[in-house]
This record gives structure tokens, sequence and C-alpha cells, in this order.
């Protein structure tokens, strides 16, 4: 027994409560168990309960043996004096009020389920990743479907600190917010840092000017990522060089300090790809976010992303290194990873910002509109037929596996919460 657990039980009222009574014999009734106190003080607070057909309300505190009241000092804090009922799981000795009077106590060791106790402890000591792998299934899809959104909501939340973060430093610029968002996920999970870092040292302003000429763009990103250098041999990107040795001075540029890598990663991805893609992305469109705040859909947006990098990288994945002729186009699987992971959070962002529900509803409304993505992690809820259809699930799942699953918080979930109620 934990005191978690047992706020727990409490919180939920799952232990046995016919003929319940104090351990000095009388007869009690909760009529409220009260709300979970997370400061200091008593656990619970605005609780009400009858005994001996006497009305209490007030605050209510929980151990696991009634002796740890002494042990934590609550008798000389005036914070317990308006306790009315003291809940243990053993009650090891008798304690009074500070006038005397012994408190009410309710003695809870004999009135818990045992299957529960049995699935909680095994959850703590399982080492599998999914702790009540054995038990998901048997809860209810509605359950899920409630908890799931909870969870997706949840992330987006987090995200948005981060993006709250982009905001205060750019003066509530929502395009430039925009801008190193996109940066940082068309970098993916290597270069990502990378990528942002080129974002914030090139603001949309400076970028913007320059949109008409595909090169002029294609030197500040390469070169601000410390990919151009003056040992290049191919015309194309000696003309990079030099125009960016110009921007360098025109605009006092750094470059970056976490150069992008092309380690463990396919061609397509490479990071010279990735910034020349994102060269003709900005070309070919204005005021990005603008437009997709006003779209109804993914599909009204698809086509904005529907580009392919410069003629020179038909050939070329690297400077100076030819390959096969493909065109690099970015397709479907990278608009839906912009999708999930800078689209959908920075519109969620401005649904908050601009107190929307109905912009935060389509935000997450988008997410059921794109394919799930590939990620280890949800593997283990697939494997147990846990339901994984489209990003909505999958960005659901990932929250729960990292957030709930891996610390065991399975009291605060609702799937754990819903075994252990039906036990």
């Amino acid at each position: 027994m934990t005191e978690k657990l047992l706020q727990f039980i409490w919180q939920f009222q799952y232990f046995n409560k016919q003929s319940l009574c104090t351990v000095a014999g009388e007869t009690l009734q909760v009529l409220q168990a009260g709300y979970l106190n997370k400061n200091q003080g008593p656990d619970f607070e605005q609780a009400r309960i009858t005994v001996n057909q006497t009305s209490w309300a007030g605050k209510v505190e929980l151990h696991i043996y009634a002796s740890d009241w002494l042990k934590h000092g609550h008798q000389e804090d005036e914070r317990y004096n308006k306790v009315i009922l003291h809940v243990v799981w053993h009650n090891d000795v008798a304690i009074s009020d500070n006038n005397g009077n012994v408190f009410p106590t309710l003695e809870l060791q004999t009135r818990v389920s045992n299957i529960l106790l049995s699935h909680y402890d095994s959850w703590m000591q399982a080492d599998q990743q999914i702790p009540c792998g054995k038990n998901i299934t048997t809860v209810p899809a509605l359950t899920w479907q409630t908890w799931k959104n909870r969870l997706l909501i949840e992330r987006l939340q987090a995200k948005n600190s981060v993006i709250q973060h982009h905001l205060e430093q750019t003066n509530y610029h929502w395009e430039e917010v925009f801008w190193r968002m996109l940066c940082r996920y068309f970098g993916g999970s290597i270069n990502g840092v990378s990528f942002e870092q080129v974002a914030v040292s090139l603001p949309i302003q400076i970028v913007s000017k320059h949109k008409n000429q595909i090169h002029q763009l294609e030197a500040l990103l390469l070169g601000q990522a410390g990919l151009l250098h003056k040992n290049l041999k191919e015309t194309y990107p000696k003309l990079l060089y030099r125009e960016y040795q110009f921007f360098q001075k025109k605009y006092l540029l750094r470059v970056i300090n976490l150069p992008p890598s092309f380690l463990r990663m396919r061609p397509v991805n490479f990071p010279t790809v990735r910034l020349a893609q994102l060269a003709m992305l900005i070309q070919k469109s204005q005021y990005l976010f603008s437009k997709i705040r006003d779209a109804e859909n993914t599909k009204d947006i698809k086509h904005l992303f529907d580009v392919t990098a410069n003629d020179y990288w038909n050939y070329h994945y690297r400077f100076d290194e030819e390959a096969e002729m493909i065109p690099k186009r970015i397709g479907s699987q990278m608009f839906d990873t912009l999708v999930i992971n800078a689209i959908v959070p920075v519109l969620f962002s401005y649904g908050i910002y601009s107190n929307s529900d109905a912009i935060k509803e389509k935000a997450i409304s988008w997410l059921e509109q794109v394919k799930l993505e590939k990620n280890g992690l949800v593997a283990p809820f697939i494997s147990l037929g846990v339901p994984n259809l489209t990003a909505f699930d999958s960005q659901a799942l990932l929250q729960l596996k990292k957030e709930y699953c891996d610390a065991k918080r399975c009291l605060e979930c609702a799937v754990g919460n819903a075994i252990l109620k039906r036990d």
C-alpha cells in the first residue's frame, strides 16, 4: 500500500461501504469524499460525512498507519484543526485532536478488493512496456475515445508552452513562429534543432526579401547551416557560396553552432535536400500560416506544400556528388509529418491565444485527416489490439506511453482507473 493508492481509493470510493463504521464502532456515512488537495495541508478538502447521524463538513487526512499523524507532526499544525475524518490503512494507535477528543477514524484494509490490490501491485512490479497490458482490451471503447481526446489535448498543451516561448521572443509574430516550427520539423528527429537554429538566425523578414530568387534563398539557408564553403567544385555550389558571403556581411549573419548531420539517414532526408525544398516552399508561398489558419481541412492546404526542389537537386543529394535523376519533391509522408508536428500544434496554440474553441477543435480534427506516423513507442499498444488508425490515435498513444505508462502513473490514467474500478 502507498499513500497515492490510498488517496486514489478514497477519491473514487473504491471500497466496501456496507455497514460502514469508525474504528470506535460509530456509524459512518460518506456524503462527499472531498477534493484532492495538491498543496500543503490535509489530503482532501470540502468533504461531508455523518457520524452517528451528526453531519460534519471539513477536511480528510489519509495515512498508511494512524501513527503517521504523529510522525508528520500534524498535532502541532493548525492546518489540521478542521480535519473531520482520519482515513488509515492500518489503525495502530488512537489519535486525538488538540482538545483531547479521539478523531473519527476509518480503517480500510479489510474493505478493499484484493483483486484491485493485486492488479496495482503487478503493474508497479511489471517490466513490460504497458503495465496493464493483460487487461487493456477489456476497457470500453467509449472510455478509450474520451481518454485519447484528453491525452491529445495534454500533448498539444505541452507543445503550446514551447510555442509560447517563441511567441514571446518574436513579439507574438505568428508567421515568424510558424517559420521556426516549420524549419524544426523539416529537419526531422536528427536535424530538428539545427534547422530551428537556422530559422531563428534568419527571420522571416529577411527570407521574404529574397523569395523571388531561389538561389539566394538556398544560399541563405545552406550558408547559415554551415553547408557552404570555399572548396566547393561545381558551378552552382560556388555561386551559392559567393551569394552567402555577400549576405553574411550585409545582414551580419553568423553560422549556427550546431551543423546538421548526414549520418544514419536516407539520402532523401539529407539536410541539403530538405533545406533546398524549404527554399522552394518559401518561394512558392506567402503568408503561409494565415492561409493555414483560414483553411477548413488539410486538403485545402496540401497543395501549398506540393513543391519540388531546384533543378540542381534533381541530380544531387550533396554538393559536388552527382546522382541518378530523381526530383526532390515534398511527398505525402513529409506533409503528414508537418501537419502532425508543426501545423496542428501552432494552429491549436493560436486557438488558445484567440480564445477560439472552433480553431482548437479544427486543429484536433486535422489529426484525424492524416495517416498515423510510424513510432516504435506506439507499437506495444498495436500488438495488444488497441485501435490506431490515424494521427489522432498515434499522438494520443504516444502521450499515454511517455507520460503515463513509462512513469507508471496508472492511478491517473483513465484506462487503469477503469480496470481498477471494475475490480
